[in-house]
């Protein structure tokens, strides 16, 4: 009868073992499906701001009237593959060049083309920002529970490994000015 006793006991601590480590597995599958969202909405996000810029060309040389290249950046752009955070840091750039044009050309201001381009782009900064701290959001608290015991267990088994932030930095490493404007 003992036994059978300590059978059950058993039975039931690997039972709430296993229920536990299920609970943890979809955890991090909920936190990884986030993160993984939260990066498809930033790629629309980017997309649509690559556009708005490649639009703009138009519109800045047809009131501008002229024939330097603008926005290089953007037709540089068009046939390299990079990452998000690379294509944001240029898209920046991009952004920039583009207000020049809004200082430098008064016309522009008179635009409606041009008007819709810009609100539109401003638009797509809040929207951006708002993405970018979802997917930090959830890359931190996916990256905790990498690192706390008991759910670390389940990382090592499941094989997840720490995921950077969306602004490419890897918190474990010794390079302490790799923050770039």
């Amino acid at each position: 009868m003992k036994i059978f006793v300590i059978a059950i006991i058993v039975l039931v601590i690997i039972c709430l073992l296993l229920s536990y480590y299920a609970h943890l597995y979809n955890k991090f599958q909920e936190l990884l499906i986030k993160s993984n969202e939260a990066e498809a909405n930033i790629d629309t996000t980017l997309r649509r701001r690559f556009d708005l810029l490649n639009k703009s060309i138009g519109v800045i040389k047809a009131n501008t009237k002229t024939d330097n290249d603008v926005l290089e950046l953007i037709v540089k752009l068009r046939s390299r593959k990079i990452s998000n955070f690379e294509l944001d840091r240029q898209l920046y750039e991009a952004i920039n060049e583009f207000h020049s044009y809004k200082e430098n050309y008064p016309a522009l201001a008179d635009s409606d083309s041009f008007i819709k381009i810009n609100d539109s782009l401003e638009e797509s900064e809040t929207e951006i920002i708002a993405l970018r701290k979802y997917y930090n959001d959830s890359i931190t608290e996916y990256n905790k529970l990498v690192k706390k015991f008991p759910s670390n267990v389940v990382a090592k088994i499941s094989k997840y490994k720490e995921k950077n932030y969306y602004d490419g930095k890897d918190m474990n490493d010794d390079i302490i000015n790799d923050f770039k404007l």
